[in-house]
């Protein structure tokens, strides 16, 4: 029978003193385990209370303004050069004021026989008048952040001269060495182990990790992860709203494309409608007659009319049996009166009307003051140099500004 082995007792200690010391030992050890789990509890509730609060944050419906202009002002420009242009001027006077959506309308409607063509909008695909879909295209174009933009826009005739045309130079348009914590993106068609989100092309050298699992060739909105330290980047896909509702960043515009006049009301995307409708025309009251403490609104349309004004474009709507144009809006203004101009272009009513407008509209739900920190600095995501030792031609030089 083997005999079982004996602990030795250290010298100069009693068997006492060793229990103790063993008991000390393991109650210092639970009181560590004690404090981890504390630990981990306050963080998780830390991180708890944060997504709640960021969740709130997203759940805030900030006020926006719109601004509907008819598509047929392009058949008044003599040249394809000329009619880039002008869409070019009016995606900079959308951005430069803020401006959360730009509806495109007809206001000719088939009275006249025209071409139509077909454009994917926010509302889905739609077949409208040849010129309305060119404005669409080249306002949509103009607000897509340039790595994203040969995904979306094959070659088209409606965009051979969209490289002459000013960038708008957007917030959300950032660099790859620009750190912020939203970037637009575009699910990529790349195998994802199960459980796993889309990986996302948000303009850096890598793909990122998402938290959803999305058809390929969408684009989306992503809040970046702190990754600190970590080789991998992820991120999580959020509504397009929250940028701003988050940080007060203008975060662009949508484009929607309407058939006539009315449709800009019926298919308005906010639940309520707008709540505040502004027609502009030279037949309208002076602009400085509105009210000098200014007017609330949650969702401020401002409409302007085309060559013959927004008169032709109710007369040419069947769905509106109104015999004044005044009557669709809350407010109908002179944006310049005493001009010096016969006539004022759409485009420049739209910088003369949203200059004077900006001391006029009161948003009820007004986003916070943007600090700008972060959308010029250099990048603290992990970056990994490319390899230029092979082929040239496998570098994807679109990821690049």
């Amino acid at each position: 029978m083997a005999s079982q082995t004996v602990p030795l007792k250290p010298p100069g200690k009693s068997w006492r003193e060793i229990n103790q010391e063993r008991k000390s030992l393991k109650r210092q050890r639970n009181e560590e385990k004690l404090i981890k789990r504390e630990k981990r509890a306050a963080l998780e509730k830390e991180i708890e209370l944060k997504n709640e609060v960021e969740t709130k944050k997203e759940n805030v419906e900030i006020s926006t303004v719109s601004i509907a202009v008819p598509g047929t002002i392009l058949e008044n420009a003599q040249s394809a050069e000329l009619r880039t242009y002008l869409a070019g001027q009016i995606a900079r006077a959308a951005c430069v004021f803020c401006v959360d959506e730009i509806i495109v309308y007809d206001d000719i409607g088939d009275k006249i026989n025209t071409k139509k063509s077909k454009l994917d909008d926010a509302d889905g695909s739609k077949v409208a008048r040849r010129s309305c879909v060119q404005l669409a295209r080249i306002l949509q174009y103009l607000e897509c952040p340039q790595y994203l933009r040969k995904h979306f826009f094959p070659l088209h005739k409606d965009l051979e001269f969209a490289g002459l045309l000013n960038p708008l130079d957007a917030p959300h348009h950032l660099r790859q060495s620009n750190d912020f914590k939203f970037r637009e993106g575009i699910t990529m068609n790349k195998k994802v182990k199960p459980g796993r989100g889309s990986q996302v092309n948000v303009g850096l050298l890598q793909d990122i990790s998402t938290d959803k699992l999305l058809n390929p060739g969408i684009r989306v909105t992503v809040k970046m992860n702190n990754t600190e330290g970590s080789k991998k980047i992820k991120g999580k896909i959020v509504s397009l709203s929250t940028p701003r509702a988050e940080t007060g960043v203008y975060w662009g515009y949508t484009v929607r494309i309407v058939n006539s006049l009315s449709q800009i009301f019926t298919q308005c995307p906010y639940k309520d409608g707008y709540d505040l409708t502004i027609g502009t025309s030279d037949r309208g009251t002076p602009i400085d007659d509105l009210p000098d403490k200014g007017v609330k609104y949650n969702h401020a349309l401002i409409v302007f009319g085309g060559l013959h004004g927004i008169e032709t474009a109710l007369e040419s709507d069947e769905q509106l049996q109104l015999n004044e144009a005044s009557l669709l809006f809350n407010h109908y203004i002179n944006v310049l009166p005493n001009q010096g101009s016969r006539t004022i272009r759409t485009e420049e009513a739209i910088l003369i009307a949203m200059s004077s407008l900006r001391t006029k509209l009161k948003a009820n739900n007004e986003p916070m003051e943007f600090n700008d920190s972060g959308i010029a600095t250099s990048s603290s995501f992990p970056i990994m140099k490319p390899d230029l030792s092979g082929d040239e031609n496998n570098l994807d030089l679109s990821r690049f500004d």
